[in-house]
């Protein structure tokens, strides 16, 4: 193999595909990427066994053919590079030269034969969507998904493509985090699958504002198509809960907020937290809500924001961290907490529309 790319090119590739690499692979050639000399261009691909992604790039091929190297110490190596125009060149045994300006480098690699194959996709599902309505998504949901792998099922965000919509939920039991947005599907389309995390945090790194993705989805496999990147995953086993039955539908109190203030005061506010045992309590009052943290190690920290309010007087208590989350997640200006009493869970919808909420349980605290 021999070829000639920009140094941009070849790390924007390789930062592309490096972060699906494990630390602690369970084979030596998992640590590789695996370089593919195609018309046009050289493709990248790494891989966990249950994550792999692939990149192409735009290479002069003088020599068509295939290594696999290291792909860190290689990302490494390019990052450092000074200079505009990198050559690679390979020979029978897998050792790579790698020229540019005055630098020279010689990498040991090791056989495409000895790289997993790319997951087959056989008798998938196609369902074509806007990159931004994911994006937007995942960014209003991901938080709250749940870090215990004991409740496996929730180590992923849900996608239900059902009734001309696509419904994206995250949960970890606490709190739950939900996004729809209008999708034209028919019905031999309708799917539900579990994405697990670490391809969410993968996917969002390389959605964009702008343009379609295609996506592709098996029985066990999901495929995200956005131009020259193809993420392939495997997904999560089992049946999500039942997400509907804890969101609330009764509303006492429909409190309108300022998301920004509300947003700066929390944190203010608990900066006294000291673990995830913490509380901040909201006391409503006439046209007043109060923000309290109360730590008997440390102190109090107390700020008063004025709302428009005219219910009863009452407190409920969150958790700080669960609170602020949606909190700088969703861009409206405005939110409406949905409260019923200090025992219920507490609701944040965004006005401008029915696509986003969040369901929290409050926290019990002594008085």
């Amino acid at each position: 193999m021999k070829l000639v790319v920009t140094k941009e090119a070849l790390l924007e590739g390789l930062q592309r595909t490096q972060n699906v690499v494990s630390t602690r692979p369970t084979l030596a050639v998992l640590s590789n990427v695996l370089l593919e000399t195609v018309e046009g261009g050289l493709r990248l691909t790494t891989t966990d066994l249950d994550t792999t992604i692939q990149c192409q790039i735009p290479a002069q091929i003088e020599r068509p053919g295939t290594t696999t190297l290291p792909v860190r110490r290689f990302s490494a190596i390019t990052r450092e590079l000074f200079g505009g125009e990198v050559s690679i060149e390979t020979d029978s045994k897998n050792i790579s030269s790698i020229r540019c300006a005055a630098s020279y480098f010689k990498m040991f690699g090791l056989s495409k034969e000895e790289f997993p194959q790319l997951p087959e996709l056989k008798n998938a599902v196609e369902i074509v969507m806007k990159q931004s309505h994911l994006r937007d998504g995942l960014k209003r949901t991901s938080y709250a998904i749940s870090m215990d792998e004991t409740r496996y099922v929730l180590n992923g965000v849900l996608f239900s493509f059902k009734d001309n919509k696509l419904t994206l939920v995250a949960t970890d039991g606490r709190r739950l985090a939900l996004y729809e947005t209008e999708l034209e599907l028919p019905r031999s389309q309708e799917r539900e699958f579990i994405v697990p995390t670490k391809t969410i945090i993968e996917l969002q790194r390389i959605l964009n504002e702008d343009g379609e993705l295609r996506l592709s989805v098996t029985q066990n496999l999901v495929a995200f198509h956005l131009g020259n990147i193809l993420l392939i995953s495997k997904l999560v086993e089992g049946n999500y809960p039942n997400y509907r039955q804890v969101i609330p539908d009764e509303v006492r109190e429909k409190i309108k907020l300022e998301r920004e203030a509300l947003l700066n005061t929390v944190r203010r506010v608990s900066l006294l937290s000291i673990d995830k045992s913490s509380s901040v309590r909201l006391t409503f009052s006439k046209n007043n809500m109060d923000v309290v943290a109360i730590t008997p190690e440390i102190g109090e920290a107390r700020e008063s924001l004025p709302i428009l309010y005219r219910g009863q007087n009452f407190s409920i208590a969150f958790n700080p961290e669960y609170l602020l989350d949606p909190l700088r997640n969703v861009p409206d200006e405005q939110i409406d907490l949905d409260l019923i009493d200090e025992m219920s869970p507490g609701v944040i919808r965004t006005p401008t529309g029915s696509s986003f909420l969040y369901v929290l349980m409050p926290m019990r605290v002594s008085v």
